[in-house]
């Protein structure tokens, strides 16, 4: 395009591809700075679509609805990484500008690949993934490394939150396991003495501007993130700085424009281990909406629109709670109750965002709370007050 060097100014069209939370939370940053939006996704129903300037329902390959987002959109990013790679393909041979390339979102679909990279990225960094091995036929199972048991068998493709996922102890358990998803590509991760989980945001501009937020600290529960809380209050100084260090190097390494995160282990030794990539704004980066000068999704606007990016400054401590659909339910899917909003809201220092989806579901993200306070301690209790009120467990 004539303008690929320019600035992409307000009144224009940015296009998202997929209408979940997180295109939901990038249209709304995006209309705030005066930009419209047009989101594509298959659903008729998404909390994106339902407040965009234009939507699009088709299937993401579909090439009539690329071109047509293409013949509106000046830039195009995508919500999750699970959209096709050759969606984002199609767009750029249609001459819009795509953040990131998909190339950098087709790295983090496939876990045999994220591993291979993030084996080599050890070299440059000395932070590398856990021991693995690599799972395809039923004849590997007789190769595994004795000493890769206790790990977590994860298939290579679509597995997020917890799912696509099974711990196995031995090689006769690997042989259920392996069954059990299907028989498709696997990693077998060896299960590490973990101490804590933390993850880097990074951003990468047009220009090759980097930045960085401060590292989260996050607690999961059933593999699904229940709070991030920054700073991170077990992290040392100097492992943030290698974290974050990592974290820069790994995206320039790939060429890679817009908001991402990698997820790191810290273990009781204090080694640090590499977990997985995500190409897109993420859950653990939520927190940056009410406590950063910039939040995420502002960033990603910035990186679409070519523009300078924001400060990732942190402005007080906070301590972020994943509301699921869990919360609406007493116990049972029967008995749909609206959750005390009015008790969360009586909370000056907590900030509810929901996500505008129709229908709530046991383990489905249906908003968060960002919990702010002067110090780390109290940040957390202030989250940990409001779980209680709403029935959550701290």
């Amino acid at each position: 395009m004539a303008d690929r060097l320019e600035p992409i100014l307000p009144g224009s069209y940015l296009g998202i591809l997929g209408g979940g939370q997180l295109g939901r939370m990038f249209t709304q940053a995006a209309q705030a700075m005066g930009y419209k939006v047009c989101v594509l996704d298959p659903g008729s129903d998404s909390p994106a679509g339902s407040i965009a300037e234009k939507f699009i329902q088709a299937d993401y390959t579909d090439s009539a609805a690329l071109k047509e987002m293409a013949s509106i959109c000046k830039s195009v990013s995508t919500e999750f990484e699970n959209v096709p790679a050759q969606a984002l393909d199609g767009l750029e041979s249609l001459g819009v500008f795509v953040a990131p390339r998909s190339s950098c979102v087709s790295l983090a679909q496939n876990r045999v690949a994220e591993k291979k990279f993030l084996a080599t990225w050890k070299a440059e960094t000395n932070i590398g993934p856990a021991p693995y091995f690599v799972l395809e036929h039923d004849a590997d199972i007789a190769y595994v490394p004795a000493d890769l048991f206790p790990g977590i068998l994860k298939t290579a493709r679509m597995g997020y939150d917890g799912k696509g996922q099974v711990t196995v102890y031995d090689s006769t358990n690997l042989v259920s396991a392996w069954a059990e998803l299907g028989k498709v590509p696997c990693v077998l991760e060896k299960r590490m003495d973990l101490d804590f989980e933390v993850s880097a945001l990074v951003v990468r501009g047009y220009d090759d501007a980097v930045v960085a937020y401060p590292v989260s600290q996050n607690i999961h529960r059933d593999g699904i993130l229940h709070t991030s809380t920054v700073p991170a209050p077990s992290l040392k100084p100097a492992q943030e700085k290698k974290i974050i260090e990592a974290a820069k190097a790994l995206i320039r390494k790939i060429d890679y424009v817009g908001v991402l995160c990698v997820e790191f282990f810290v273990l009781k030794s204090g080694h640090i281990v590499a977990n997985e990539i995500a190409p897109r704004p993420h859950n653990s980066g939520h927190y940056t909406m009410d406590a950063c000068v910039s939040s995420q999704f502002e960033q990603q606007v910035r990186s679409m629109a070519r523009l300078p990016l924001g400060d990732t400054r942190l402005l007080a401590p906070v301590s972020m709670l994943n509301l699921l659909g869990d919360l609406w339910y007493e116990g049972s899917e029967d008995k749909a109750r609206e959750p005390a909003w009015d008790k969360v809201l009586s909370h000056p220092d907590a900030k509810l965002h929901l996500y505008g989806k129709s229908e709530p579901r046991m383990g489905r993200k249906m908003g968060h709370i960002n919990c702010l306070g002067e110090s780390i301690n109290q940040a957390r209790q202030n989250c940990a007050a409001v779980a209680v009120e709403l029935g959550i467990e701290p």
